[in-house]
């Protein structure tokens, strides 16, 4: 994937068509999309800003500057009405405060792992600085299968976690996240939600998927066994066929409720 610059924004902007916004979690970086990129760019416009949770002004780091972030990404691009937001972990709780904020721009969601109701950030504590062994078995617990945790994708978590400066950005958003709880809120969003879920996810379990899909008034719900917190990542060709048929329906734009 190649990245562009503009306005300061770091992104990619790949094939042409209806736009696909794609947001990353905590840890999570632009490559965490890229089956879904090489899938879905011969018939869609594909975006995914980079989003500044490690170096955001410490005030402003939490759901609500991540928000305000993409606002800010959306309209400096251009990007068209009628997106379809997609969100991982973190992501997902972006994608649905956005939705919640921005209902006239919003067709569809789709959320996988997403947290907003319940998360076990990095399985239960926080990060140890300068500790990699922890942070390997941290990174592991994301999937169902450990080998997706690379030497490469363990190193630039712990690279990450050895920063004091971006320790305490990770933190701040995490205490954010935990606390903005949508329960109250979901039913507002009006648009149709698919729900991609790891059978296995430990960060968000099943019972949290079963719970949006209570609370959220047209959500779809889909597990995927033998998969963590990231199907994208771990299952993308399973994935791919959910999203593929989600985004095959047609999606009225409807306004967000009162």
């Amino acid at each position: 994937m190649t990245t562009h610059q503009h306005h300061g924004y770091e992104y990619v902007d790949e094939g042409r068509g209806p736009v696909l916004l794609l947001l990353h979690g905590l840890f999570g970086a632009l490559s965490n999309w890229q089956d879904v990129v090489d899938e879905f760019r011969a018939d869609y416009r594909v975006v995914i800003p980079l989003l500044p949770i490690y170096d955001m002004p410490l005030a402003q780091a939490g759901v609500p500057g991540l928000v305000k972030y993409v606002e800010g990404f959306v309209a400096a691009i251009g990007l068209p009405d009628s997106l379809t937001v997609l969100g991982n972990s973190l992501g997902g709780h972006v994608a649905l405060v956005y939705a919640l904020h921005n209902p006239d721009r919003v067709a569809r969601l789709v959320l996988t792992g997403s947290s907003g109701l319940f998360e076990d950030s990095m399985g239960g504590s926080f990060p140890k600085r300068g500790n990699y062994q922890f942070v390997q078995e941290r990174v592991r617990f994301t999937f169902y299968d450990p080998t997706i945790a690379t030497k490469e994708l363990v190193d630039e978590v712990f690279s990450v976690t050895n920063s004091n400066a971006k320790c305490l950005r990770i933190i701040a958003i995490a205490r954010s996240a935990q606390r903005h709880n949508l329960s109250r809120e979901l039913r507002r969003v009006a648009v149709p939600v698919l729900l991609v879920w790891g059978l296995n996810d430990t960060i968000t379990p099943p019972p949290v998927a079963h719970e949006f899909a209570r609370l959220l008034p047209q959500a779809t719900l889909r597990f995927l066994d033998h998969c963590g917190h990231a199907p994208m990542m771990e299952r993308p060709a399973a994935f791919n066929r959910c999203l593929r048929q989600f985004l095959s329906q047609p999606a009225p734009v409807v306004a967000i409720a009162a």
